[in-house]
């Protein structure tokens, strides 16, 4: 039954999101590309929410924004405790360029928990498969999952290792990383992802996924030639986060459970970001 339980709880979308305001506690850079930083842990006030799923995003939009930029940013949910919540970001724009000047003490406007998470099944052989920042929502899932010895995690990325959260997750599960600076490098990656990918189809295993599209493209095919069950996190620009701007849509297959969606543009706000591999075209 608590397999069960959890399945459920982790993969059915939350409804009624609240919007909070919420303190920054403290904004930690992590490693060097270049003169300076461009990925920072950033700490928050925890928000009064009964229940989030590891795999769910927040909407943020800190009062430092102004007027100069109306939208908020869409930021994974990388960690929760009792006291605050972590959201890891890279800065990329103008939007988490501001960000990176938050200090303690600044208000930040959230709301969230939304979309819905990943599968959580405890006495599965579970692999996790990121890519750069796909990262960020498995260190929720590793720390909330109840039998962390099932997991594991293949991350491939461009930047130093120190950029990324790797070491909240190598305190819960065995982490084996490829750095791909290089174009050149891609192929030793994909090759090592079908052989992992292969092994956890002959468990019967389950295999996660959140990073770029292009990466997520080929965990698609590969769970498809292997028949492993697979789930993916979609990353895609999102401007409202409830469904109300049709900005972030993907289009579902004939896998999609029958209704009115099937086969149709879906908000990937709303329906997602994780969907099953099976169930959207990429």
């Amino acid at each position: 039954m608590l397999t069960v339980h959890l399945l459920c709880a982790y993969n059915r979308p939350m409804s009624q999101p609240n919007s909070c305001e919420l303190e920054v506690l403290d904004l930690v850079p992590f490693g060097q590309t270049g003169n300076e930083s461009r990925f920072f842990a950033l700490r928050l006030d925890r928000p009064n929410w009964n229940i989030w799923c590891p795999g769910q995003f927040v909407m943020l939009r800190p009062h430092n924004f102004g007027f100069d930029i109306p939208w908020a940013r869409p930021l994974a949910i990388c960690h929760m405790t009792a006291r605050h919540m972590i959201c890891f970001f890279q800065v990329r724009g103008r939007g988490t360029r501001r960000m990176a000047e938050l200090r303690p003490g600044d208000k930040v406007r959230v709301w969230g928990p939304l979309g819905n998470g990943f599968v959580m099944e405890p006495d599965t052989p579970t692999l996790l498969l990121a890519g750069g920042m796909g990262i960020v929502p498995f260190v929720g899932y590793v720390s909330e999952h109840l039998k962390p010895w099932n997991v594991s995690m293949l991350f491939g990325h461009r930047e130093h290792i120190s950029c990324y959260p790797v070491d909240s997750i190598n305190e819960h599960i065995p982490v084996d990383s490829l750095r791909e600076p290089e174009n050149g490098d891609l192929d030793n990656f994909i090759f090592t992802i079908q052989e992992r990918m292969r092994e956890y189809a002959e468990l019967k295993g389950l295999v996660l996924a959140c990073g770029p599209t292009p990466f997520l493209r080929t965990v698609q095919t590969f769970a498809i030639e292997l028949g492993v069950r697979c789930q993916i996190s979609l990353e895609t620009r999102m401007a409202c986060g409830v469904g109300a701007c049709l900005g972030c849509v993907t289009k579902t297959t004939a896998a999609w459970p029958v209704g009115e969606k099937r086969e149709r543009h879906v908000q990937v706000c709303t329906n997602g970001p994780v969907f099953w591999a099976s169930q959207v075209a990429l």
